[in-house]
């Protein structure tokens, strides 16, 4: 029986492993993927971190000055793959576990392929942007059209020439929007359920990140009133191009769901070009058209399904209490969930999710350590 397993090798899963590591602990890393980082490989060419260099290497090795302040997705696969080599990780590959059930003194996990892994601590890192979510819309098999998820887009080269619809208007929704505007998609709309807030990724140099750094513990009652007025200060009015403003305050959004701001890198700009035509929600389809929220309906040739990710950690346990109704685990971080039993990576907060995981990594090690 191993000693110590984590499960996935993204951020989360590496700064444990090498933090477990610093403290005398080994442990063995598994990777469903052929290589770290998996879940960032597969994201669209053009993404950058939205947390700057400084707030989002993990513990133990900064980020390279060279990789600039905005860090490209290429040159953080790269990072944290220098990063499991620093600390001579032992990350196994291509090693996908089906379901995790307690065992007698540990934890078994039932791996696809027929084999078992037995462990007596398992940190389970495997992310909350693990499973792609596609809603369940009316009508949707019928549709005539191409139904990607934005898991899937990698650059606007597919789409060039095509009319696009683009629903949900999150970061990565808002990022493709803008680069299938610049990419040469013949029209770009962006279907909105409701209102984002929207910052600057920076003004005059002072990134949004250090606001949800600084000001993240406040109460909403004290930080909703404070972004509302940045938010109008930073953003012009889009209510003449159809976005409008939040009804509900930015702190109050994210305690309620996890929510986290649009960052702008061009979606305003775009939207106030009317490059970008924002629409109201997708509410399902016919054989040939794509049903909006409002009554209307739009005739694209592709949509591109920002809707999320779920974290596909229900499917993995028997124990459905682990979780709550959006599959994220009750007891995570700095506790274990049950004994020997540890979930990291999955606290989605305003200070940014690198930062985050190195916060973790380090309460995690320690408590495991000391026992």
């Amino acid at each position: 029986m191993q000693n110590v397993t984590v499960l996935g090798a993204g951020a989360a899963g590496l700064a444990v492993a090498a933090q477990l590591k610093t403290r005398g602990v080994d442990s063995v890393v598994l990777e469903r993927g052929p290589g770290v980082a998996t879940s960032w490989r597969g994201r669209y060419d053009r993404l950058r971190l939205h947390t700057t260099r400084r707030l989002s290497g993990l513990p133990g090795m900064p980020i390279p000055r060279g990789y600039g302040r905005w860090v490209k997705r290429d040159d953080l696969v790269r990072y944290l793959e220098a990063y499991a080599g620093k600390f001579a990780l032992d990350v196994r590959t291509g090693t996908t576990a089906r379901r995790i059930a307690p065992v007698d003194g540990g934890w078994s996990l039932e791996l696809e392929g027929g084999g078992v892994h037995t462990t007596r601590t398992l940190v389970v890192a495997t992310g909350y942007l693990h499973t792609p979510a596609v809603p369940d819309w009316p009508g949707r098999d019928q549709w005539a059209g191409t139904l990607v998820h934005s898991s899937q887009y990698r650059n606007a080269e597919p789409f060039r020439g095509k009319h696009v619809l683009v629903a949900g208007v999150g970061n990565s929704g808002a990022e493709i929007a803008t680069d299938l505007a610049e990419g040469g998609a013949a029209s770009v709309a962006i279907a909105i359920r409701t209102p984002p807030h929207i910052v600057r990724r920076a003004v005059a140099g002072w990134p949004a990140q250090m606001n949800g750094v600084l000001l993240g513990r406040l109460p909403a009652r004290l930080f909703d009133p404070m972004a509302t007025v940045m938010a109008r200060l930073e953003v012009p009015d889009l209510r003449p191009y159809g976005i409008g403003r939040p009804a509900q305050g930015l702190m109050t959004r994210h305690l309620a769901g996890r929510y986290v701001p649009l960052q702008d890198v061009g979606i305003v700009r775009d939207v106030m070009a009317r490059r970008v035509r924002p629409v109201a929600a997708v509410q399902g389809f016919t054989a040939s058209s794509v049903r909006l929220a409002d009554g209307s309906s739009v005739e694209p040739d592709v949509l591109v399904a920002a809707t999320g990710y779920g974290s596909g950690l229900r499917e993995l346990f028997e124990d459905p209490s682990l979780f709550d109704d959006t599959g994220v685990p009750h007891v995570h971080g700095g506790a274990p969930a049950r004994p020997g039993l540890w979930f990291a990576g999955y606290d989605i907060n305003l200070g940014g999710m690198l930062r985050q995981a190195g916060i973790e990594a380090r309460q995690v090690a320690r408590r495991i350590a000391d026992r």
